[in-house]
């Protein structure tokens, strides 16, 4: 963050000006939907830094000017989440770099909240029961599909969420690879929320039963907030296995 002080309306002028550094996958896209992913990365960006700009206000006494000070910067990084450098400068495509968070501030409580608007993500259970296959595949679901992308940071977060019902070999499998659906949320602004789950037996396109192994066809409801509100239905087959005495998990999910 520049070094002026935190009252003067000069030190957030700079927070706005400053370039950004998107990440590999999104400078890997083309046209129109690397614009999409830019604005998104940039939506989530400049909504960790109001919350920083938040906190250290309410260390100091504010000002009047101060207070105004702040109305104008969250007007101003309104107006540039919603049109962007890329409308500054007629569309074309430029390497915007920033920092995302002042060098050397330690990180507070409120960085490990989800935005007010946000639903917090569902922590895992420190002893799930694994004695079902049907719940077992419905609370990997559940935990996987629920994510925050401005919390959460990447994928691995929901993937770590899930692991108490899932595999060695699958959390392994799921942390190490992209998930799209997550640059999707992301480039939406979105912030997604399990409300519904339904698990259905595996069906005849999927392999039989055995008491070692069954799939489970488990069809969840989300809901995403984001620059838009909708709500998007996900299936994913899900086989599950077990040793006996640890209990059913899941080893491998067909959808993702």
């Amino acid at each position: 963050m520049p070094d002026n002080h935190p009252e003067d309306p000069q030190h957030f002028r700079d927070l706005l000006r400053a370039r950004y550094d998107y990440p590999d996958d999104i400078e890997d896209e083309r046209g129109r939907r690397r614009r999409r992913a830019r604005r998104g990365y940039r939506r989530a960006d400049r909504a960790r830094t109001a919350q920083w700009i938040a906190q250290e206000r309410r260390r100091e006494p504010i000002t009047a000017r101060a207070a105004l000070a702040v109305v104008v910067v969250i007007l101003a990084m309104g107006a540039l989440a919603r049109f962007g450098p890329d409308w500054l400068s007629n569309g074309h495509d430029r390497a915007d770099r920033v920092s995302a968070a002042p060098a050397g501030a330690p990180p507070t409580a409120a960085d490990d909240k989800a935005p007010s608007s946000a639903p917090p993500s569902p922590s895992a259970s420190p002893s799930p029961d694994l004695s079902d296959p049907d719940t077992v595949a419905e609370q990997f679901v559940r935990h996987y599909l629920t994510r925050n992308p401005p919390v959460d940071q990447d994928h691995t977060a929901a993937v770590r969420r899930a692991e108490p019902w899932a595999t060695e070999a699958l959390t392994a499998n799921l942390t190490g690879n992209d998930d799209p659906a997550f640059g999707r949320l992301v480039a939406q602004g979105g912030v997604a929320t399990v409300s519904a789950v339904t698990v259905r037996p595996g069906g005849d396109k999927l392999p039989a039963d055995t008491p070692l192994r069954v799939w489970r066809t488990v069809t969840a409801t989300v809901d995403v907030v984001g620059y838009t509100r909708y709500t998007e239905t996900t299936t994913l087959h899900t086989e599950l296995t077990t040793t006996g005495a640890s209990g059913w998990k899941v080893s491998r999910v067909l959808g993702v």
